[in-house]
């Protein structure tokens, strides 16, 4: 069996729109999930589904505690974050 990855990843509206940080251990799988609007979600409800930031980890536990960390974070934060990797809020 392969190693298995876990992702923390932050979606967003538009550029400086709204923003959602969650974790995962299928990224492209959770993220069509938002795509698809198919569970009432904050995402569905504020049509957050823009990929714009994401990082690998190799154990859950890494994972859980940087989404947490991140999710503390303030705006500024978080945005100057996505700008570093992504400087357009392309999708991902």
């Amino acid at each position: 069996m392969g190693a298995r990855h876990y992702y923390v990843y932050i979606l967003a509206s538009k550029i400086g729109g709204t923003l959602y940080i969650g974790v995962t251990n299928d990224l492209i799988r959770r993220v069509v999930e938002h795509k698809s609007k198919f569970i009432e979600s904050f995402t569905e409800k504020y049509d957050v589904a823009r990929l714009v930031y994401f990082e690998q980890f190799d154990d859950p536990e890494n994972a859980i505690k940087r989404e947490k960390r991140l999710k503390k974070w303030n705006r500024a934060w978080k945005i100057r974050l996505i700008e570093q990797h992504n400087p357009n809020w392309d999708d991902l």
